[in-house]
C-alpha cells in the first residue's frame, strides 16, 4: 500500500478558539478565512495591517499587540504562524507540536505539520487546492477549476443541487449558434439544469455535455413547421417547474429579440413561478459582423432597425443610410425586396444574406434588392440567416471588389 504523507479533511471551526501569529499580508489573509469559518480569532503580533486592525475595532478579533509567547497557545484548536521571521515560526510549530495543536507554517512548507489549500467557493461548493506546498500552483489550479464550475464547463449533473427545490424558470439566449458565443451565466445555467427546452437554433453542441439525466425537450421550429405551438411550449415550462425542476428555455440569439421570451417569461409569472432572463448575443447585430458589416458606420449608416420580415415593412425608414436587419426572412424575401423598393430605397440598394452565421456552413450572398430574390435562388439559400439592407453592406470584405466601398480613414484631429 502507498503512504502519503496527506490527510484532506475539513474542519468545523465555528466558535473554537484559534491563533493566528504574524501581522502582515500572509496572516492578513489567514485571520480573515479562519473568520469567514466562524472561527474565534486571537492574533499576536507587535505590528498588524491596517485591515486586522479595523477588524479588531469591530470587534470580529482580539488583537495582542505584543510578540508571540507560549503561553498563546492555550486553549486553541488551531494555529497558523505567518511572521515571516523563520526562527519565530519555527517555535510557533514546535511548541504546537509538542501540544498536540495542528499548525500551518507559512515559512516552512515543506515540514509543516499542515497546509492551507487554495479555496475557491461556488454557490455552496467549496474547492480546496493542495499542489505539494507550491502556493502558486494551487492558486492557478484553483482559478481554472473555479472558472469551469462558475462557466459551466465542469459539473454539468454532478455539480447539480440534488437536495428540493421549488423550481424555477431561465429563459437563455443562446447566441447566434457557436457553443463559445453564449454568456458565463447561460452556460452555468445550462449545466444546472434539470430540465432543457430547446430550441432548433442555438449552441446545439452544449446539449451533448449534459448528464444522462437531464432531460432534453425539443419544441424547436423551422419556416411553416411548428410542431410545438407556442402556448403548449408555455405550458411545458410551468408543468416542469411546478414539479420542483431548474427548467432552462434555450432559445437562439437573444430571448427578447424576437424570440417571444417575453411572452413565456409573462406566461410564468402569471402562473407564480420563478423566472429569470438571461440575455444572449443577438444575431440581428453578431451575425451581419460575421461578414464584416457593422450595423451602423460612421458616414454610412446612424442607425438600424431590426425586423421579422414576415410583418409588412411599410414603417422601416426608406434609404441606405438607416440599416434594415431582416430576420426570418429567407421565404418571404422576393416580397420585403419588392417592399423596401417601393417604399424609398433603390433596386441599387445593397444586401447581404449571411447563411449559419458562425456556423460551419456560414455562406455570404451580396448583391441589391433588384436582383436579390433572383440570385438567392438560384444558390438556394435557405434558413437559418440572417439580411441586411443598407450602404453597410458595401464595406463587407466579402463584397465583391467593384461593389465594396473603402472608407477614408479620420486624421488625428477629427477622430473622436
Amino acid at each position: 500500500m502507498t503512504v502519503r504523507d496527506l490527510y484532506p479533511i475539513s474542519l468545523r471551526l465555528l466558535g473554537r478558539p484559534v491563533l493566528v501569529v504574524g501581522g502582515g499580508a500572509v496572516a492578513t489573509r489567514r485571520a480573515k478565512g479562519l473568520l469567514d469559518a466562524g472561527a474565534s480569532v486571537t492574533v499576536v503580533a507587535p505590528e498588524v495591517s491596517e485591515e486586522l486592525k479595523q477588524l479588531h475595532d469591530a470587534g470580529l478579533l482580539l488583537w495582542r499587540a505584543r510578540s508571540y509567547r507560549s503561553a498563546d497557545l492555550s486553549g486553541s484548536w488551531f494555529v497558523q504562524t505567518a511572521t515571516g521571521n523563520t526562527e519565530v515560526d519555527e517555535r510557533v510549530a514546535i511548541e504546537a507540536e509538542e501540544q498536540r495543536i495542528w499548525c500551518v507554517n507559512a515559512t516552512d512548507h515543506e515540514n509543516s505539520a499542515a497546509w492551507t489549500p487554495s479555496v475557491a467557493r461556488i454557490d455552496d461548493v467549496t474547492v480546496a487546492v493542495n499542489a505539494g506546498g507550491d502556493p502558486r500552483r494551487a492558486v492557478a489550479l484553483r482559478k481554472a477549476i473555479a472558472s469551469g464550475l462558475e462557466t459551466g464547463e465542469i459539473g454539468t449533473s454532478a455539480f447539480k443541487h440534488h437536495r428540493p427545490h421549488q423550481g424555477s424558470v431561465s429563459l437563455v439566449g443562446g447566441g447566434p449558434g457557436a457553443e463559445d458565443l453564449i454568456t458565463v451565466r447561460g452556460r452555468k445555467l445550462l449545466a444546472e439544469a434539470d430540465v432543457v427546452v430547446a430550441d432548433r437554433l442555438g449552441p446545439r453542441g452544449l446539449l451533448t455535455e449534459l448528464g444522462e439525466d437531464t432531460e432534453i425537450i425539443e419544441v424547436g421550429k423551422s419556416p411553416h413547421h411548428h410542431p410545438v405551438p407556442q402556448a403548449e411550449i408555455n405550458q411545458i415550462l410551468v408543468r416542469e417547474a411546478r414539479a420542483g425542476k431548474r427548467v432552462v428555455r434555450l432559445k437562439g440569439g437573444d430571448p427578447y429579440v424576437l424570440g417571444r421570451g417575453g411572452e413565456e417569461a409573462e406566461f410564468c409569472r402569471q402562473n407564480d413561478i420563478q423566472v429569470e432572463v438571461v440575455p444572449g448575443v443577438t444575431s440581428a447585430i453578431s451575425v451581419p459582423a460575421a461578414a464584416g458589416i457593422p450595423v451602423t458606420h460612421r458616414g454610412l449608416a446612424r442607425g438600424f432597425t431590426v425586423v421579422s420580415a414576415h410583418e409588412d415593412l411599410e414603417e422601416v425608414p426608406p434609404g441606405g443610410d438607416h440599416t434594415v436587419v431582416l430576420l426570418m426572412g429567407v421565404s418571404t424575401l422576393r416580397r420585403s425586396a419588392v417592399s423596401l423598393t417601393t417604399k424609398g430605397r433603390g433596386e441599387d440598394c445593397p444586401v447581404a444574406i449571411i447563411e449559419d452565421g458562425f456556423g460551419a456552413a456560414q455562406r455570404i450572398t451580396i448583391g441589391t434588392l433588384g436582383g436579390i430574390a433572383d440570385q438567392a435562388e438560384t444558390i438556394g439559400v435557405t434558413s437559418p440567416a440572417v439580411i441586411v439592407v443598407g450602404d453597410v453592406v458595401r464595406i463587407s470584405p466579402f463584397a465583391p471588389s467593384d461593389f465594396r466601398l473603402t472608407l477614408p480613414q479620420p486624421t488625428a484631429q477629427t477622430a473622436r
